[in-house]
């Protein structure tokens, strides 16, 4: 096989591989999935949501992520890197993407390096899920198979399967953040009510909406890779009604299972902010600023999680 490792360094990047490449390959500073922690946290009645072993495992748990996320992402960027596709979704918008969290094609690392550091964040990852299993006060085996399955999909996200480039992507998108809700709030509670999987399909459904418009953005140079999501199959226009769709599937969501009964009067009400900046970042996105409509999406997503924590502590406050 023949990788193409096109390289947009300039010709004073450093190949030093120090800390700070290190950290923009794991893309510390994307935290978005982790969240999901604090409205687990918010989710949990108060004797359970204060007692310490909460925080110890809330915290171990935190470390985890953190570390399978940085394998897969490190993956990722070595698969893109051979493949061309960063090379080429970088080096036409190189300022406003933040060329510098691409290390491979800044040239800041070598691909060497980052294997290793992946292969090491996989082996790390893992142990430590174990650990957070071991030491939850509760192991319901749906739980645990969520755990290993999301933690297997996340290496092999862009690695071995490469389940990005064989159309799981979307899926994955927001599997993970519903996966990464439920099996942290499983393990301190034993189970999950139907109000709490609507949130984690709420939050889930976050990174999914701001990476429709990443994939937006990359289809031509994903479609060259071989990469296949929604963006690659069809055309711009036809994208742009999917990603309006998966838009007003969560605000039917979240409207729909307040009328069900699934959710509390409230829960609506909450939540009507996002759904005012869910139509922004539609509509710019259909103007065709589709970068702009990103950061909105993402800040829409982390503007959820701020209303939906306040909300559940106000309300088990209240309950109590």
């Amino acid at each position: 096989m023949t990788h193409q490792t096109t390289t947009l360094a300039g010709p004073g990047a450093s190949r030093a591989g120090g800390l700070a490449a290190y950290a923009r390959l794991a893309k510390l500073d994307i935290y978005d999935y982790y969240l999901g922690l604090l409205l687990v946290w918010a989710l949990l009645a108060p004797a359970v949501r204060w007692d310490g072993g909460t925080f110890g495992l809330l915290g171990l748990v935190l470390i985890a992520e953190i570390v399978v996320v940085a394998a897969m992402v490190g993956f990722d960027d070595i698969t893109g890197f051979r493949d061309g596709s960063d090379a080429a979704n970088y080096g036409s918008d190189a300022a406003r993407r933040r060329l510098h969290r691409k290390p491979l094609v800044a040239g800041t690392l070598t691909e060497v390096q980052a294997l290793r550091f992946a292969w090491s964040a996989t082996v790390a990852g893992a142990v430590l899920w174990a650990a957070s299993v071991a030491a939850a006060p509760h192991r319901p085996l749906w739980a645990i198979v969520l755990a290993a399955v999301c933690v297997a999909a996340s290496v092999q996200y862009s690695w071995g399967l490469k389940l990005s480039y064989r159309g799981f992507q979307e899926i994955f998108l927001i599997g993970l953040g519903i996966g990464w809700t439920l099996v942290p709030y499983a393990l301190l509670t034993g189970a999950a009510s139907g109000f709490v999987i609507v949130q984690a399909i709420v939050f889930g459904a976050g990174p999914m909406l701001f990476g429709l418009y990443s994939n937006t953005n990359d289809a031509d140079g994903d479609r060259d890779a071989g990469r296949i999501t929604v963006a690659t199959l069809v055309s711009a226009r036809t994208h742009r009604v999917f990603v309006a769709a998966m838009t007003a599937a969560q605000v039917l969501l979240i409207a729909g299972s307040a009328a069900a009964g699934a959710a509390p009067w409230w829960f609506p009400a909450v939540l009507l902010p996002v759904v005012a900046m869910r139509l922004a970042h539609l509509v710019i996105g259909f103007r065709g600023d589709i970068l702009r409509a990103r950061r909105i999406a993402i800040h829409a997503h982390r503007v959820t999680v701020v209303l939906l924590v306040a909300a559940n502590l106000v309300a088990t406050g209240v309950a109590s």
